[in-house]
């Protein structure tokens, strides 16, 4: 950012504050009423306005700044939301715990290439539909969330929000490959744990149901397959210049709309309602986060986060309550203030992982702590999984995944 710190008042944070706790509370406790986009945008412009007055006062050029990133920022997710929603996966393979965790592996690699939103959207239903005839399936749309959703899409910019904000700051694209060992460590616990559950849950299921299982196999049949070489563009888009960069991607994703027939946007359930709803919060967003950026680059010495172990969990703890894309951007905006160096961005190689790993890892934590999860939840919902309530779901990534965060925690940032 360009902002001299000096020039914003103390109070210019809690507009940001304000923002993410009413995007946490306010889906809990009317959720109704938040479902209206309009209100959505009424809650972002409250909070955003009086920013918008300081920013516009002290530091135009900031403004300028953080909605170019906003508009690099939504013309990524845009076209990979829209492009994906045109590739239908149809089959119903047979429901084992091996079938399901082959599906779970897959999605983890495939979010790195179109992004944990595309490739939950991709394969929940088919997901789903392999299992529709057991009866114990509850943690399956949660393993799901937690592979697919945020823990796969590590590896590259395109893979979570998070990821591509760095990107836009300067992270290189490649960098985020070096996050490999962490990737596997933490992909290759969670599955060996969803195959023993998951066989214990199908050992559960009645003879009969096994039976009707095998008796509706059809294989998997890809349509949809010209988006992919629209997914390929978009990929390719992330490398050029500024403007040329957004112009084509959403180019890609008004050619991926333009060539997908109606019927397969209707198998999808494809809406523009979830494309909507980030853009309309994230334009809130951008705006307040600008001076609450400023501010802890300038005061990050005296809040004693100074150690990779505790950027990964202090990253993680708020990426599991409020959006994970802004929490990553406010702990990079704390490790530059620091003043340490480094390679990238002026961070030690060692806290840019822990701060990267934290973002996208643990909005798996809950269902606020990343778009995709109340999507993959409400699909879940309307194909007749009974879903756990927000607690519940708690209960089981507070016994799976804090584990696992603490192997990651001990083994690599110790």
């Amino acid at each position: 950012m360009s902002a001299d710190v000096m020039t914003f008042p103390w109070w210019s944070v809690l507009p940001f504050v304000g923002l993410l706790l009413s995007i946490a509370i306010l889906p809990l406790i009317t959720p109704h009423w938040w479902e209206d986009h309009r209100h959505k945008a009424w809650v972002g412009l409250a909070w955003s306005a009086p920013i918008l007055l300081v920013i516009l006062q002290h530091d135009p050029a900031a403004l300028a700044e953080t909605l170019h990133e906003y508009a690099a920022f939504i013309a990524l997710l845009g076209s990979l939301f829209v492009v994906a929603g045109g590739i239908v996966l149809d089959g119903d393979l047979r429901a084992s715990p091996a079938v399901n965790t082959a599906f779970l592996a897959v999605g983890g690699i495939l979010a790195n290439l179109i992004g944990t939103t595309g490739a939950s959207m991709v394969l929940i239903r088919p997901f789903l539909r392999t299992n529709r005839e057991r009866r114990h399936t509850a943690h399956l749309p949660i393993f799901f969330i937690f592979v697919v959703s945020n823990i796969g899409g590590c590896l590259t910019p395109l893979g979570d929000p998070p990821l591509f904000l760095g990107f836009l700051k300067g992270v290189p694209f490649f960098w985020t490959l070096s996050l490999w060992p962490e990737w596997v460590c933490a992909l290759t616990l969670l599955l060996l744990v969803f195959y023993a559950y998951d066989t214990h849950r199908w050992s559960l299921e009645r003879p009969a149901d096994i039976r009707k299982d095998r008796q509706r196999i059809s294989p998997l049949r890809l349509r949809g397959r010209r988006n992919l070489l629209c997914l390929a563009g978009v990929v390719w888009a992330v490398f050029l210049p500024e403007p040329w960069r957004e112009l084509v991607m959403v180019a890609m994703g008004l050619l991926g709309y333009a060539w997908t027939p109606a019927d397969y946007r209707k198998k999808n359930a494809f809406t523009f309602l979830p494309i909507a709803e980030v853009a309309i919060l994230f334009a809130g967003i951008f705006i307040t986060m600008v001076p609450a950026l400023a501010l802890l680059r300038a005061h990050a010495p005296a809040l004693g986060v100074t150690q990779p172990w505790q950027f990964f969990w202090c990253t993680g703890a708020l990426s599991s309550f409020l959006d994970n894309a802004p929490t990553y951007l406010t702990f990079l905006s704390l490790g530059q203030g620091l003043g340490l160096g480094g390679p990238v961005l002026g961070l030690p190689e060692r806290m840019l992982q822990a701060i990267s790993l934290g973002a996208v890892f643990m909005g798996a934590n809950t269902y606020i702590g990343n778009g995709p999860n109340f999507m993959v939840k409400a699909i879940a919902e309307e194909a007749k999984v009974k879903m756990p309530s927000f607690i519940g779901y708690m209960a089981y990534s507070g016994a799976i995944l804090l584990p696992l965060f603490l192997v990651i925690s001990l083994v690599f940032f110790r």
